[in-house]
């Protein structure tokens, strides 16, 4: 049994980390996920071209680039819980928008209703919900956690993997079995239902006005300090800082050469193993990513070099990236590894970057660095599944291309981080 100095039974934070994993596996089941099978439903039932669907699905994703970045002025002006329940109103109206469209136009209505809904349910939420330090109907919003953030985070973030074991069998069997519409509708509803009762009952609650700590410690306890030699950086200065240009150039080029991989892997593997058994090994990477952020999040030492544990993430990638180089599209042992050592790093992608933000920059910039170096990375690798098409496209030949690709692009993002570990002392 887990001991309650980990898992404190009074401490509500516990039970904000749970309703954040539950948020985000409506929020990338849905928002995430989703798209590559609204957009095979999409084509099936109005014969548009794959062109065409597939731009809306950049849009989709570009449109939530913007709203991120803005996520810290609308969480100031509206407040948390508003914010995200209208992001799951937006959200389900959206994809029931998809469902419905007659024309290209009302597609790419539907896209910016989609697009702007789930990333109030996405990466920088998760961050936002669990370890905010932000100013929010004029009160200064202390987080859960700040020693144990990186075990929090990593908890809740599952829910993005898990969003994707779910609801990737459950859309394709749900809009088999009622049409697009009905799922749309179903599922939506029974989304906003869930999102709005946590955000009344568990994302309202603040450390403040349930008289807790961050980490559980008693109450009134003053919050664990993370140390942090950095200055503040109002106004444009961040955008000429080299420690937010590296880690935002880094968070976007692993997302990239991620996103990329993922998007084509299936179709790679099914021809040497057949749909089931490609279907069970992407299971597998998804479960390899859970072990992977579980893992860094759990065993990470306070103090220690957080870049460092980003790079040797992607290091690991990199070796599956070149094994399934190797497995020359048919030795399977190869490609079973190759898979589970890229799986392995998949879910640090997204969650290691707030939490080098949270030790390289001061209190009051991490409300801005976190949303924008999400941005960034979403705006970035909503190009993503295109370019690696495009890289497929050149021959049959090249198929296995992506694999030496995804490589490239993550040793670019492991010279990123290095390049700014070396502008701060820790």
């Amino acid at each position: 049994m887990v001991s309650e100095t980990v898992f404190p039974a009074s401490f509500f934070g516990w039970r904000v980390v749970a309703g954040t994993f539950v948020l985000a596996v409506f929020g990338w089941g849905i928002g995430f996920y989703g798209p590559p099978v609204y957009l095979h439903a999409v084509q099936e039932a109005r014969h548009w071209s794959v062109a065409l669907v597939s731009s809306a699905v950049t849009v989709h994703f570009l449109i939530g680039a913007v709203v991120v970045a803005n996520l810290p002025a609308l969480y100031r002006r509206f407040g948390l819980p508003v914010v995200t329940k209208s992001g799951a109103i937006a959200l389900a109206l959206g994809v029931l928008g998809w469902a419905m469209a007659r024309e290209p136009w009302q597609l790419l209505l539907a896209t910016l209703l989609s697009g702007a809904g789930w990333v109030a349910m996405g990466a920088a939420a998760v961050n936002a919900i669990i370890a905010p330090w932000f100013v929010q109907m004029n009160a200064i919003i202390a987080p859960w956690f700040v020693q144990k953030r990186p075990a929090a985070l990593a908890m809740a973030y599952n829910g993005a993997s898990i969003g994707g074991v779910v609801f990737s069998p459950l859309w394709v069997l749900a809009i088999a079995s009622f049409g697009f519409p009905m799922a749309a509708a179903i599922i939506g509803a029974v989304m906003i239902v869930a999102i709005w009762l946590l955000a009344d009952l568990v994302f309202s609650r603040t450390p403040h006005n349930t008289g807790q700590s961050p980490d559980g410690e008693a109450a009134g306890a003053p919050a664990a300090a993370v140390v942090t030699a950095a200055q503040a950086l109002p106004g444009r200065l961040l955008w000429h800082d080299r420690t937010f240009l590296t880690l935002a150039a880094a968070m976007a080029l692993g997302l990239f050469a991620q996103i990329g991989l993922l998007a084509h892997l299936f179709s790679l593997l099914v021809p040497p193993l057949g749909e089931q058994a490609a279907g069970i090994l992407m299971g597998l990477a998804t479960a390899s990513a859970i072990a992977g952020r579980t893992l860094v999040g759990w065993l990470m030492p306070a103090g220690s070099d957080r870049r460092l544990i980003a790079c040797a993430s992607l290091v690991a990638q990199i070796a599956g990236s070149i094994i399934l180089l190797l497995a020359g599209g048919s030795e399977v042992v190869l490609l079973i590894a190759g898979v589970l050592l890229f799986g392995a790093g998949i879910g640090n992608t997204t969650s290691l970057p707030p939490l080098i933000a949270q030790v390289e920059f001061t209190r009051a910039d991490i409300q801005r660095v976190v949303p924008l170096i999400v941005a960034i990375g979403q705006g970035t690798y909503a190009f993503a599944p295109a370019a690696f098409g495009a890289l497929r496209a050149l021959s049959p030949a090249a198929a296995t291309w992506v694999f030496a690709a995804a490589a490239i692009v993550q040793l670019l993002a492991i010279v990123a981080f290095l390049a700014g570990r070396r502008l701060r002392p820790a």
